[in-house]
């Protein structure tokens, strides 16, 4: 993906194609809190990138290459959501906008290297318990 924008809307598409079996831009609008004519603007830039596909009357799906970047944008949410959870962080407000600041700029390495980590505490929890508990606290 391009910009931290267009995965926005491109994660937004997935997840309520996943919910609905489509999209429509008023859908998407909601779901990102924005005008109708900006999601317009930038469906035309993700149809022209090979991304979605739109039915006149029947609404929005992604291509199979759109649904592949959706699954990749899901997971790294999901290993970033997963860390914070790790971390500490009983804020879903706070953590939801932590990931989605964090999200964009994540790179590929980073992220295979937290979900190894991830997997390595959910193995061993003892370990992460001890290091969690030594962590200063907020006050």
């Amino acid at each position: 993906m391009a910009t931290p924008n267009q995965e926005d809307y491109l994660e937004a598409i997935w997840f309520i194609t996943q919910e609905k079996g489509y999209a429509r831009v008023t859908d998407i609008a909601e779901r990102l809190n924005i005008s109708q004519a900006s999601v317009s603007k930038m469906l035309r830039r993700l149809k022209a990138d090979g991304l979605l596909e739109v039915e006149r009357y029947r609404g929005l799906s992604l291509t199979p290459y759109g649904e592949s970047q959706g699954q990749r944008l899901l997971a790294r949410h999901r290993i970033l959501e997963r860390f914070l959870e790790q971390l500490g962080v009983s804020d879903p407000a706070v953590a939801y906008h932590d990931v989605e600041g964090i999200e964009h700029y994540v790179s590929a390495e980073t992220l295979e290297r937290l979900s190894a980590l991830i997997q390595y505490i959910d193995q061993h929890p003892e370990w992460w318990d001890a290091m969690i508990h030594n962590l200063p606290s907020r006050k």
